[in-house]
Parts: C-alpha cells; sequence; structure tokens
C-alpha cells in the first residue's frame, strides 16, 4: 500500500514503548503481506491488459473514435505507472515474508533501507497514478471543449512533481539517522513525520476534489459536443452521452473506493494517536492492501472502451496470416472466376455500415 505509516515504520525503533510497537504485537504480518501479494497480483494482470496494443478504432462515429484513442495515450501511461508500483507491492511483500522484518530494530541497518527505498518506489509510482488520472479528467475537459491536449505538461507534471514530493517528504523523515520514533518532543516529531504525510495526503486530497469537478464541468458540454460533431441527436446519439457519463462517474467511484481508507487511517493517526483505536487501524490497513493495488485492475473495467470488443494488435499473428493467405492464393491461381465468385469469396470484406454510422446486420 502507499501510505506514510508503512515509511514511518521504516525508521528504526529504539523504544518498545512506542505506539508503532504496540500496533504490530497484534499485526498479522504474514496475512498482510499474503493480502499485498494476491491483490498486487491482480493489480498487474489489469496493468498488463491496459498496455497491451489494440487494434486502430474503427468505430462509425467519428467523435467517438478521436476521443478513444486521444484518450488512450494517457490510459496506457497510467497503466505504466500502476504496473510498477504494483510491482514494487508485490516485491516488498514477498521478501519481507521469506527475509525481511517490517518494523526494522535499532541495528537493523539493511531492513532500514530496503524498508525505505521500496516504499518510496510504491509511493513515487502511485503518485504518478494520481496524476495521470487527473491529467485524463483534464484532457477530457480540452477535448469535449474543442481544445488540444498539452501531453508534454502532462508527462512533465506526472513524472516530476512525484519525485519532488517523494524525495522531500522522506528526506526530512529517514535524514540524518532513521530516527523517527525516539524524538525528544512533539514539536520535532511533527516537523519530522507531519511534512510526508502532507506531500502524500495533499496531493490525494487535490485530485479526490478536482476530478469529480472536472467530470460535472465536461457532462455539460457533452452533448453540445457530440450532437456539432455528429450534425444530428437521435437516441444512439443520446445512449453515447449517457454512456460517457456513466464512464465518468465509474472512474470517480474507482478512485475513491482505492484511496478514501488512506484518508481516513490519516486523520485517525494524527487525531487519536495517543488513545489510537488499535483493530479499527489493522482494519484500514488490511483494506488499503487490497484497494490500492486493486487500482489496476479496477481501471482495466473502467478505461476500457465500452460497447464495442476491444482487438489486440498482435503484429506476428498479422503477419503469419497474411504469410498463409498468399500461400492459399498462389495455390488456387488456376481457379476460373466469374461474375458470382465475389460472393463466394470468403476472404472478402463487404462493408455493411450505413452513412449515418448504423449497421445493416
Amino acid at each position: 500500500m502507499a501510505d506514510p505509516t508503512i515509511q514511518t515504520f521504516c525508521c528504526r525503533h529504539t523504544n518498545k514503548t512506542d505506539m508503532a510497537v504496540k500496533i504490530m504485537e497484534e499485526f498479522n504480518t504474514d496475512v498482510y503481506n499474503i493480502v499485498c501479494m494476491l491483490s498486487s497480483t491482480m493489480g498487474i494482470l489489469g496493468a498488463v491488459y491496459q498496455v497491451l496494443p489494440r487494434e486502430t478504432s474503427n468505430l462509425p462515429h467519428r467523435w467517438n473514435s478521436f476521443s478513444a484513442s486521444r484518450g488512450r495515450e494517457i490510459i496506457v501511461w497510467l497503466a505504466i505507472a500502476d504496473l510498477f508500483a504494483s510491482l514494487g507491492i508485490f516485491i516488498r511483500s514477498a521478501l519481507w515474508i521469506n527475509f525481511k522484518s517490517i518494523m526494522p530494530m535499532e541495528n537493523d541497518t539493511s531492513s532500514v533501507i530496503f524498508c525505505a527505498l521500496s516504499s518510496a518506489w510504491t509511493q513515487y509510482f502511485y503518485m504518478a497514478t494520481w496524476i495521470w488520472t487527473l491529467c485524463y479528467a483534464v484532457d477530457m475537459k480540452l477535448l469535449l471543449s474543442d481544445r488540444s491536449g498539452h501531453p508534454i505538461c502532462y508527462h512533465i507534471f506526472a513524472w516530476i512533481c512525484p519525485a519532488f514530493l517523494t524525495i522531500f517528504g522522506l528526506s526530512i523523515l529517514y535524514v540524518p539517522d532513521a530516527n523517527c520514533h525516539n524524538l525528544t518532543s512533539l514539536s520535532i516529531a511533527i516537523l519530522r513525520i507531519l511534512p510526508n504525510y502532507c506531500t502524500t495526503y495533499v496531493l490525494l486530497a487535490i485530485v479526490m476534489i478536482i476530478n469529480p469537478l472536472l467530470y460535472i464541468a465536461s457532462t455539460r458540454d457533452l452533448k453540445t459536443a457530440v450532437s456539432y460533431s455528429l450534425a444530428q441527436m437521435t437516441g444512439r446519439e443520446r445512449k453515447l452521452v449517457q454512456t460517457i457519463r456513466l464512464k465518468f462517474a465509474l472512474i470517480n467511484l474507482v478512485y475513491y473506493i482505492c484511496w478514501v481508507p488512506n484518508l481516513i487511517n490519516g486523520v485517525l493517526l494524527w487525531t487519536l494517536w495517543f488513545q489510537l483505536p488499535v483493530k479499527a487501524i489493522i482494519t484500514l490497513w488490511y483494506m488499503m492492501a487490497v484497494t490500492n493495488p486493486l487500482q489496476a485492475f479496477l481501471n482495466a473495467l473502467v478505461y476500457q472502451r465500452w460497447g464495442r470488443k476491444e482487438k489486440f494488435r498482435l503484429e506476428w499473428c498479422q503477419k503469419l496470416g497474411s504469410f498463409s493467405l498468399n500461400q492459399i492464393s498462389k495455390g488456387n491461381t488456376d481457379i476460373n472466376l466469374t461474375e458470382s465468385s465475389p460472393l463466394l469469396n470468403q476472404y472478402a470484406c463487404t462493408p455493411h455500415t450505413s452513412i449515418n454510422g448504423s449497421s445493416s446486420l
């Protein structure tokens, strides 16, 4: 999971009465790591499914085809970030089960380094997914306003901003001695730990607030954009509008399902630290272990092209198929063709779409 709590556990623990130690006494780390591995495996599968190349869209609606191809680039980069984040969780959990301890002790430097680096890796790529989710909403708003996107700006924002936030938050937390628990005063503890929570949760909350607003603004322009592009508004176009609105709503819902537990966990830790409901916190950790890596799998469901079956573009299959057809055509060069031959040709592609885009089949 991508949560600052795990990153604070990477610090050295010299005080056996620390609240974090008390929590870990009731926490089954093996079960937690197994849950992380299972959910991250689902996330990896979902991310790979999204990254696989698709055939060029041949939708009857020109606007629908254009919007699908434009949003596809952002979806692929979102899936790549999700893939690396899920891989980080899977590898970290597998190593924790076999070799490392989630909570390093005072002289366990190797565990501190491994925990810190793996947590930084996971946080960086999940922050990138949050920004790519925001970029998709921004790009859809620009598309419906008939304005061009800004892919270079998307990449700069999505890759550099998480790097800065991750380095800033974790540097304050770990430098110089990775000792963020045995601090002399509450004010020093806040100055060491709070910045990492802020860099994580502020970005997460910003996307939670801005994305629904962008999609609400986009749906206002949706009907106009579709009707102007297609020069008509029939039942088919109305169905297209309703489908896109539903897709926007589900994208927001998936984001909230995956990341609201993290916000709740952060609020509880900072408001009830001295009277912490340990069982509630552990329950939230299991929820995060499931929902965070599942983001890629759920995204594969909501970001896919609706209404038509997606076809993967497998270059080697196409080349093999064309080679087989060439061999068949060479073997049948002596066949006499008549005026009825086009009706019998099994390789012919007869169009069956009318001018207004409706299918005759």
